[in-house]
């Protein structure tokens, strides 16, 4: 590419924030209450968290990571593994949160936010790096979809706000809509780590019995309360 040197390549690929909302770790994934108790459950989500902080740790292309949380657990959780942890917009839910992160980005002259959550226990650093390969010269979005192509389990928005962001049960092919209506072709990565959230008990299932058994904290803790 012409004008395009080692340096300039360097900086572009270490200008992405990682950017992951987190809700109190007390009352999440209800919807495993037929398997989890309660406090279960608050463990089971601070462990998801520490095994997506490890792969964001691991990966080469990130110039950081925010963690938007008002749970005093995970904000210590998060500095264990050198994330920086931001409020700003942390009660208005997980659109909320990214948007927050995001005009905090913009702000600073951050190029890109990845947005992933805190439930793909999976998730592997060299799933964050191929995510953020995936850039191109201009702006642009990329997409991991969930397993089940509802939910968008981490989107790569270059720069922060290239495309607003709106996350639910069914946020995936509306952001490949919204995309294209802003004039972007969205990139589209399918990979099992982070495609794997939990949220449901056949997700657990599906989790444990996922091929190559990747050692997580997370597996080591659902085998450890017998399932």
């Amino acid at each position: 590419m012409t004008g395009v040197g080692p340096d300039d390549w360097g900086r572009r690929m270490t200008r992405v924030w990682a950017a992951v909302p987190v809700k109190p770790f007390a009352g999440a994934k209800q919807r495993t209450a037929s398997l989890l108790s309660a406090s279960q459950r608050a463990v089971l989500a601070a462990t998801m968290l520490e095994d997506v902080l490890v792969a964001l740790a691991g990966a080469t292309g990130l110039a950081g990571i925010l963690v938007n949380t008002i749970d005093p657990a995970a904000a210590r959780l998060a500095g264990r593994y050198g994330a920086r942890v931001v409020s700003e917009g942390a009660l208005d839910g997980h659109t909320g949160a990214v948007n927050g992160m995001a005009r905090m980005l913009r702000a600073e002259g951050n190029d890109a936010l990845l947005t992933l959550p805190g439930d793909i226990p999976r998730v592997t650093a060299a799933e964050v790096d191929a995510v953020v390969a995936s850039r191109a010269w201009g702006p642009g979005l990329t997409i991991v979809p969930a397993h089940d192509e509802l939910g968008s389990n981490a989107v790569l928005c270059d720069p922060p706000f290239a495309v607003p962001l709106r996350f639910g049960d069914d946020s995936y092919f509306p952001h490949l809509m919204v995309a294209r209506a802003h004039g972007i072709e969205p990139v589209v990565l399918r990979l099992p780590g982070i495609g794997l959230d939990i949220d449901h008990p056949a997700d657990l299932r599906a989790f444990i019995a996922a091929r190559p058994r990747k050692p997580t904290w997370t597996l080591a803790l659902l085998e450890g309360f017998g399932l």
